[in-house]
């Protein structure tokens, strides 16, 4: 059974930083794009960030602010967020392409995580 269990979210001023995780298991995750994607109340769910075999894509809207990487040991994806804005506030899922593509779309993702709340004070 495939499961990504994220972790690491949680209330933070505006500036601060949360380092989140994304611990997978069930099966190999080596090959797989991991991405990180959001949804705010209202929302449609966006992409984040990404990670894959020839490197990490970001969306524009944190670039420089957020940094994406992967312990393939440990079959665990991060995000860390710095300089966080109450813009930032959602439920913050992650999720595997187990075809390695790493695109930006939700649609192109195989297994989900249940999700975890960051929420950002100003």
């Amino acid at each position: 059974q495939v499961q990504l269990v994220e972790s690491g979210g949680g209330l933070v001023q505006a500036g601060g930083s949360l380092r989140l995780s994304c611990a997978a298991s069930g099966r190999t995750f080596v090959r797989a794009a991991m991405g990180w994607f959001r949804q705010a109340p209202g929302k449609e769910r966006e992409f984040v960030a990404g990670i894959k075999w020839s490197g990490t894509y970001y969306a524009d809207s944190v670039k420089g602010r957020f940094t994406v990487s992967r312990d393939n040991a440990k079959n665990t994806v991060y995000l860390q967020m710095n300089s966080l804005k109450p813009e930032d506030t959602a439920v913050y899922y992650c999720a595997a392409d187990m075809q390695g593509r790493g695109t930006r779309s939700s649609g192109q993702y195989d297994y989900w995580g249940q999700g975890t709340q960051v929420t950002v004070s100003s």
